[in-house]
């Protein structure tokens, strides 16, 4: 199965509203980047065990370790969680930026150092959560 085809079995996998919300962010994401690498972690370890929800990513970031190695990872992701939807925007060095600069005008959503998690779309000022996505790419 391709990567188009996974991410499509994870959205379609969800129950609604949320399915439809996650369709609706994956289409805004596209819009956003439309010639993006696409990601999909599946959450599993090399075990085969699960450590963490599934994730669409979208975009290439390197991330650079103290110890000076690099791993290659997306720049926006996309995540079913128990309670909703997260976005996740890696790359960003300062840590309470999102918080500060969207946080307030997002409408109702937890947002973290590199994360703005929501129940459902209806919930959040979709134009805001787009900034906060460009934002994100210009880093």
């Amino acid at each position: 199965m391709n990567i188009q085809e996974q991410i499509k079995e994870y959205i379609t996998g969800q129950p609604e509203p949320k399915r439809s919300d996650m369709q609706e962010l994956h289409r805004i994401i596209l819009k956003i980047m439309p010639e993006c690498k696409l990601w999909f972690l599946d959450g599993k370890n090399s075990e085969n065990k699960i450590v963490s929800n599934p994730n669409i990513g979208y975009g290439f970031y390197t991330i650079k370790y103290a110890d000076g190695k690099t791993r290659a990872f997306y720049q926006i992701g996309l995540s079913a969680n128990k309670t909703g939807i997260s976005i996740y925007i890696l790359g960003i060095d300062d840590k309470t930026y999102l918080a500060k600069t969207y946080g307030k005008e997002i409408g109702k959503a937890s947002v973290t150092g590199y994360c703005i998690k929501f129940k459902t779309l209806k919930d959040i000022n979709i134009e805001i959560l787009e900034a906060a996505i460009r934002y994100g790419l210009a880093m």
